[in-house]
């Protein structure tokens, strides 16, 4: 013990930087791990991880000779992140995918697609006048924009359509007496890909109660994927928009066009003055998904 204290001052007072900066990193990565563990509601983690922290320190400590715990332990912080992880797959996807997602617009606007600027124009608009009239018909849907490639297991969940959108076809599709009005349907471009989808709910804790399970499928497909998610409420013919899962509600035609053309990529990028890509053709000429 004598020996560790000695060590200890040596380290404080020949190497105060890198001391400071060690306590400093190490009190950030401790934080961060308690902040997720609040933000997940599993508090009642906190003393566990304390007494795991503090019972690798002591194990790993020179005079007690415990080799095989001393080198085990010694790599208490990475067991503790690892086992944290195992318990919240979702949550570690969900963080990691916000951090290496893009956050600007010009990912938009690099997007290809098989038609043109006027087609997709008009497959705003169709998408739009459906939502607006199933609003005041207090009809519920669930409309996926989707930029890329949607996973392969939400979209064979559903029926293959590959139709050009039209606000008729979309409301048609979520008619209550339609067999597929259950479910979600994917756009990309101005092709309806599929109908009648299933999507992942959110799991997020913060999300309002009182939101029913179109809302929290939503959400929950726009936090791991790059998608767009349109909801139109059956109770209240509210219609809101879901992006990298956050809800925004009581959108109009306006807001909703605007919304549409931003992810599109039709609109022009702020401070450059671009209004549309060169292309929209994929670069193998293949038809899109």
């Amino acid at each position: 013990m004598n020996k560790f204290i000695e060590n200890l001052k040596t380290a404080i007072f020949e190497r105060p930087v890198q001391s400071a900066a060690d306590v400093v990193l190490f009190a950030f990565l401790l934080y961060a791990l308690f902040v997720f563990l609040k933000k997940n509601d599993a508090t009642r983690l906190y003393k566990y991880v304390v007494l795991f922290l503090a019972l690798s320190v002591v194990l790993t400590a020179p005079v007690l000779g415990l080799t095989l715990l001393s080198r085990t332990f010694s790599y208490g912080f990475i067991i503790v992140i690892i086992g944290v992880a195992s318990l919240f797959p979702q949550e570690v996807r969900r963080g990691f995918w916000k951090i290496s997602s893009p956050r600007d617009m010009q990912q938009a606007f690099n997007t290809q697609y098989d038609c043109s600027d006027e087609e997709l124009n008009a497959a705003i608009s169709e998408i739009v006048r459906a939502s607006l009239n199933m609003a005041k018909k207090d009809v519920g849907a669930l409309i996926v924009i989707t930029p890329e490639h949607i996973p392969v297991h939400i979209k064979e969940s559903g029926t293959k359509l590959d139709a050009v959108v039209s606000g008729g076809l979309l409301e048609s599709i979520f008619n209550t007496k339609a067999p597929l009005h259950d479910g979600a349907v994917l756009i990309r471009g101005n092709r309806i890909m599929a109908a009648g989808c299933f999507l992942p709910l959110t799991q997020s804790l913060e999300v309002d109660k009182e939101l029913g399970t179109r809302h929290r499928a939503a959400i929950g497909v726009t936090e791991t994927n790059n998608v767009l998610a349109i909801m139109v409420s059956e109770e209240t013919g509210v219609i809101s928009v879901a992006y990298r899962g956050e809800l925004k509600r009581y959108y109009d035609a306006e807001m909703l066009t605007d919304e549409l053309q931003g992810f599109y990529g039709l609109k022009a990028i702020a401070g450059t003055g671009k209004k549309s890509r060169k292309s929209r053709k994929n670069s193998s000429g293949d038809k899109a998904e």
